[in-house]
């Protein structure tokens, strides 16, 4: 029987996981209920997510850790890549908003940015004194 489960992370910020999402190509929706239907089309789950990606996908808000959660169907996932992938993907998106996101509150412009052969990023950022 199908239903969501929930991955944690240590994304914070609502506005710049939804930045992450669109840059990683998703069609990203908020306040969404999200479904779990099983066998013969009847409903089984229902979950509000903050902001989702499929009609099962999505993350919300944990109040007692004030961090969003992948919430998911498992069991029925469809996406091209591994759940634990997706979440690798968004933090590192997520991770990249809010060092660009820091830099320019503190004065300084991002010059260039490379993704380098093993996934990781990097950035030259200067500032006039």
């Amino acid at each position: 029987m199908s239903h969501f489960s929930t991955i944690k992370t240590k994304i914070r910020n609502k506005p710049q996981l939804q930045e992450a999402l669109e840059l990683l190509q998703y069609n990203v929706v908020e306040d969404q209920e999200l479904r779990v239907t099983g066998a013969h089309g009847i409903k089984h789950e229902t979950v509000t997510a903050d902001l989702a990606i499929a009609k099962d996908i999505g993350f919300r808000l944990n109040p007692m850790t004030n961090e969003y959660e992948l919430v998911a169907d498992l069991e029925t996932w469809n996406q091209p890549i591994p759940a634990q992938r997706l979440i690798d993907k968004v933090t590192q998106q997520y991770a990249r908003m809010s060092i660009h996101n820091t830099v320019k509150k503190m004065g300084f412009e991002v010059e260039e940015e490379w993704e380098m052969d093993d996934n990781s990023i990097e950035l030259t950022v200067t500032r006039w004194v």
